[in-house]
């Protein structure tokens, strides 16, 4: 457990020595939260029934971390070690293949909730949003889609050849389901055809989820979000771990 926990604090060292992989994590969605917050505050809003912009948007912007460390840093750092050696340099030290996965898997994982922490604490700071629900409850479904979108992310890391190739399809992935979830755009002011559309992201059901318990919503009346993400945590695991390769 000791080397365990060694490997996962170098793994988040590293991390945050990578200016992009730090920058969509950490930085990112906070700036989102100061640039819009300061064009259109957080007044009660007919739009959202009659919450602000910032009490929606803080919820939201926590999937964009999510989608951001799942499918651009987790495939971009598995393709990485992968093709430097890395990971093949791991097998022949005494730690078992398991002790690497779960290092990357929790390394990943607290640098994500970092990110959303520091997202939370200034909304809260700033704009005074407004939180209605349970935070254990938020807690477990912001893992829920964590794990989710790591397993998708491990599953193109798997399956690309190349780092190129994998921060291609990462980012292919990503932008346009940030933009069309209503993780960056509330839902709300989406075209109707767009938000029909959505429906088919995985990235919307966590928005969706997130900010249904985030007003206080009972999780019996999200239990779609919650089946998309459990079935795209199962499979996205199946497909990774039958892709996953240490050289």
């Amino acid at each position: 457990m000791k080397a365990l926990w060694k490997l996962i604090v170098v793994n988040m060292k590293l991390y945050l020595r990578e200016p992009t992989a730090a920058f969509f994590t950490i930085a990112f969605a906070p700036m989102m939260l100061l640039l819009f917050g300061s064009i259109y505050g957080n007044k009660p809003d007919p739009l959202f029934g009659g919450k602000g912009t910032m009490d929606v948007s803080v919820p939201s912007y926590i999937g964009i971390i999510i989608v951001t460390v799942g499918l651009m840093s987790i495939p971009i750092g598995t393709a990485t070690a992968r093709e430097k050696l890395i990971l093949r340099r791991y097998q022949a030290t005494p730690l078992r293949p398991w002790a690497y996965i779960v290092a990357d898997i929790v390394s990943n994982y607290v640098m994500t909730l970092a990110g959303a922490v520091l997202l939370v604490v200034l909304g809260k700071a700033i704009y005074h949003v407004r939180f209605d629900g349970s935070w254990p409850v938020v807690f477990v479904a912001f893992t829920l889609s964590t794990l989710a979108f790591f397993a998708l992310g491990y599953t193109v890391g798997g399956l690309s050849p190349t780092v190129r190739t994998a921060q291609t399809v990462g980012m292919v992935l990503a932008f346009p389901m940030m933009f069309l979830s209503g993780a960056a755009i509330p839902l709300e002011i989406l075209p109707p055809t767009i938000r029909s559309a959505a429906n088919f992201l995985p990235l919307t059901h966590v928005v969706t989820l997130t900010r249904g318990l985030w007003v206080g919503d009972a999780w019996s009346q999200h239990m779609t979000e919650t089946v998309v993400l459990i079935a795209t945590l199962l499979v996205g695991a199946l497909i990774s771990a039958e892709t996953f390769r240490w050289e």
